[in-house]
């Protein structure tokens, strides 16, 4: 029967079941109008379907009335009832001509060629007989109508489509034979291509099949084997479509199919872990150890990994404490997989994980992990020590663990050595913990074979990792570091290679310059050490490749140049001490990049060092200043003194009265320092003041004219900012510095009497005076003596001597 023209088709189009055979009238029932399934007979003869005449007599008790004949309105004296077994024969015998001449009919029907109106009422009266005479189903695999349904998938019409797939869901229902020849061929692939290329009605009934399909374990592995099968189902559950019934349908089809473990990791791999998950916690052990390794294996992303520790963590922690080594395995792998995210390690250390986990690493003995394992241990420890999750690590290093990691280190491959080492950077990164490693490298001496890691060239992993920890070390054992480094061949030119290789800034790279940069300054031998292998011509090299842009490496550009900067700054340290180091500074006019790095705004560690850098060698300006010989005198006045004109140079050095130049003398102020300098005296941070007042201070030191270095700091307006250092004594190494370049300013009475009206300026002299250390008193005294000896201030401080 075709149904209205949008689409929509009922599959009763009319009160009277519709017959090819002639319907007779005993076969009505006079409540339903409809043929009768299971008639009854009444005390007064009438016959009608059972289900209908006790829902009347129903309503009659519901309502107060007597039982009566609904077609009489008669009372009845008894509400028993007496099958009509004959009629219901007979009924069922037209009902299987009938069935049997509508199959007929549909055979002819269903064919691509013929009229849709035809094709529908065909697939409707299928339908039909399926519902109401379930037995018919066999006649409906025998006349083979379900291979000619399921041709009718091929049509153009979205209406046929969909109501064969509509036919063939009421076909298979509860029909295992009606699903295996479903199944059979590429239905279930076309099924699956439905879900994506038909329209909602269709997808929703292509999906309800593949439901009823999957009730039956055997078509499970059949719709799993499907390509693309699983990833679609999956997306339906997950899509925001308004048709709730296909969302439902995709879920109640994956639950089906979650029977088979195979299909259950294929659902882990496309994202819908949880029936893993589910199996991994109440599967049987063999069930358990086939879904952790599954699980060690797949991909996860940050998220995921929170929700597998949540729900499995306790679990997996059970199994890798079970004596059974594959289930040990699998647990130590699947851990090792969401061990490396923060979120997942804290719920990994709230369950306890800790205790088993280091008790494998160190344990021998019966049962013992193998190397293999015990490195996925040591992977898992690293992962959670390297997190930066603030967890109590104390425990880590008790009882002796720090030397039994040092132990494990040296007498282990490099596999594990790396992961060992890497736990160590983890415990160093730490300010509770790395007292102890510390104590622990320096009593057992494990210093020189963690120095000669650095020279592993076949494993980039381990080098990192060493190169981490010893730059973690290095503020704590620098003098130690400084030794293993010069005392061993090799090491010191392999972190001057590593730091020059030209590539993109490295996280070793950035480690590598770290570390060398912690290692004591003034340590002579270890710059003449680098010196000799020509270290600081590549770092100066790197430095100016990052300045003009030809480096790259955002992530790690900022430490990596912090650290090529503290390293060439230490050069100006021994500039006093080896004439190499002046020789290089010059050819390579290192005072002039420091000048430029004074302005690397936002580096303040970067503007320090410089500022530092500059001060070491503007104090060697005054031994290297070339004053120049007085040309030869004439005969007349060789022989009289009368005839000697005074020798005049120009172009002479202000402050060092010599020939001069920020290149070969490193002259702060014919190199145009001192503004910069003067500039960082209002930094924010004191660390920058106190190396930028350090380096201005140069200019006043003993041997040179203070005066003459008085006049330049003023002629910069350097003197009112030095005042406001003293004035607002932030640290005492900084007001010590201050009071020093104040007393030697008081000394030129034009100056000392322009700043010495300020009465703060007094008071902070007051404050110096009594509060500071003895040096730094005796220094302030003089100053005020300064100020008191200036007539308009005489007599302020009579009793301060």
């Amino acid at each position: 029967m075709v149904g209205s023209s949008d689409g929509n088709q009922s599959d009763d189009s009319s009160h009277f079941e519709r017959g090819v055979d002639h319907i007779y009238e005993a076969f009505i029932c006079p409540l339903t109008k409809e043929v009768m399934h299971d008639p009854v007979t009444l005390e007064n003869g009438r016959t009608f379907e059972r289900e209908a005449i006790e829902k009347w007599f129903k309503e009659c008790r519901d309502s107060g009335r007597p039982p009566s004949c609904p077609l009489t309105s008669r009372e009845l004296s008894s509400t028993d009832v007496s099958p009509s077994i004959a009629l219901r024969n007979t009924i069922e015998e037209w009902r299987s001509r009938n069935d049997a001449a509508k199959l007929d009919i549909a055979r002819q029907s269903l064919f691509l060629g013929n009229a849709e109106t035809d094709i529908l009422q065909a697939l409707m009266h299928v339908r039909q007989i399926c519902r109401t005479i379930r037995s018919n189903r066999h006649g409906v695999r025998n006349s083979q109508l379900i291979h000619m349904i399921i041709d009718m998938l091929k049509s153009t019409s979205h209406r046929v489509r969909y109501k064969a797939l509509q036919t063939l869901q009421v076909v298979v229902e509860g029909d295992d034979e009606s699903k295996a020849i479903v199944a059979e061929g590429d239905t279930v692939r076309t099924l699956v291509k439905f879900l994506s290329h038909e329209p909602s009605k269709g997808r929703e009934a292509a999906v309800s099949l593949l439901f009823e399909l999957s009730k039956s374990e055997a078509l499970c592995e059949k719709i799993g084997s499907i390509h693309g099968a699983l990833i679609l189902l999956i997306g339906l559950t997950s899509s925001n479509s308004e048709n709730v019934s296909i969302v439902e349908k995709a879920d109640r089809t994956l639950e089906n199919m979650e029977r088979s473990e195979e299909i259950v990791r294929q659902m882990a791999s496309y994202g819908r872990l949880q029936p893993l998950l589910g199996k991994l916690l109440e599967g049987s052990p063999e069930t358990k150890l086939s879904m952790a390794s599954f699980l060690g294996e797949l991909p996860l992303n940050n998220d995921v990994k929170v929700l597998v520790a949540q729900t499995v963590g306790s679990s997996l922690v059970d199994l890798m404490r079970s004596g059974d080594m594959p289930q040990r395995e699998a647990a130590l792998r699947a851990l090792d997989k969401i061990s490396s995210f923060e979120g997942s390690a804290k719920v990994l250390i709230s369950i306890g994980i800790l205790p088993p986990l280091i008790k494998d690493l160190f344990y021998v003995g019966p049962n013992n992990l193998p190397i293999r394992l015990k490195e996925v241990s040591a992977t898992i420890l690293a992962n959670i020590v390297n997190i930066g999750y603030d967890f109590d690590k104390v425990t880590l290093v008790s009882e002796n663990r720090v030397e039994n990691l040092l132990h494990l280190i040296s007498n282990t491959g490099p596999a594990i050595q790396c992961k060992l080492l890497e736990v160590l950077v983890g415990l160093t990164s730490c300010p509770k913990t790395v007292p102890k490693v510390v104590y622990a490298i320096k009593t057992s001496g494990a210093i020189i074979s963690l120095v000669q890691f650095i020279e592993v060239r076949e494993n980039d992993d381990l080098r990192l990792a060493s190169i981490k920890l010893l730059h973690n070390l290095s503020p704590f054992m620098s003098e130690e570091l400084a030794k293993a480094l010069c005392g061993t061949a090799g090491q010191l030119g392999s972190l001057v290679t590593i730091i020059s290789e030209k590539t993109p800034i490295t996280e070793e790279q950035a480690a590598a310059a770290g570390l060398l940069a912690e290692l004591p300054d003034r340590d002579l031998g270890l710059t003449q050490e680098m010196l000799e292998v020509g270290a600081f011509e590549k770092i100066i090299a790197k430095v100016n490749g990052i300045r003009q842009g030809d480096i790259k490496g955002m992530r790690f550009v900022s430490p990596f140049l912090e650290g090529l900067v503290r390293i060439l700054a230490r050069i100006t340290f021994v500039v006093n001490k080896e004439a190499r180091a002046i020789t290089f500074c010059r050819e390579y006019n290192v005072a002039s990049l420091f000048l430029h790095l004074l302005q690397s705004n936002g580096q303040d560690n970067i503007q320090m060092v410089s500022a530092m850098a500059l001060e070491n060698l503007s104090l060697e300006s005054i031994k290297l200043t070339r004053v120049p010989d007085p040309p030869p005198l004439n005969y007349c006045g060789s022989i009289f003194s009368c005839m000697r004109k005074p020798h005049v140079v120009n172009g002479l050095c202000k402050i060092h009265q010599g020939i001069c130049s920020l290149r070969e003398t490193f002259c702060l102020v014919e190199g145009g320092a001192v503004e910069k300098l003067v500039a960082l005296l209002d930094h924010e941070n004191v660390k920058v003041v106190e190396a930028a007042l350090a380096a201005l201070s140069s200019l006043l030191e003993d041997g040179l004219d203070v005066e003459k270095g008085v006049k330049i700091l003023d002629e910069a307006d350097g003197i009112p900012h030095i005042l406001n250092v003293l004035r607002e004594n932030r640290t005492e190494r900084l007001t010590r510095r201050a009071v020093w370049m104040v007393e030697r300013i008081l000394r030129i009475e034009d100056i000392a009497r322009e700043v010495a009206e300020e009465q703060t300026l007094s008071a902070a002299l007051v404050d110096a005076f009594q509060n500071a250390d003895f040096r730094t008193r005796q220094i302030a005294e003089n100053a005020l003596k300064h100020i008191d000896k200036i007539p308009n201030f005489s007599g302020i401080f009579p009793n301060m001597a």
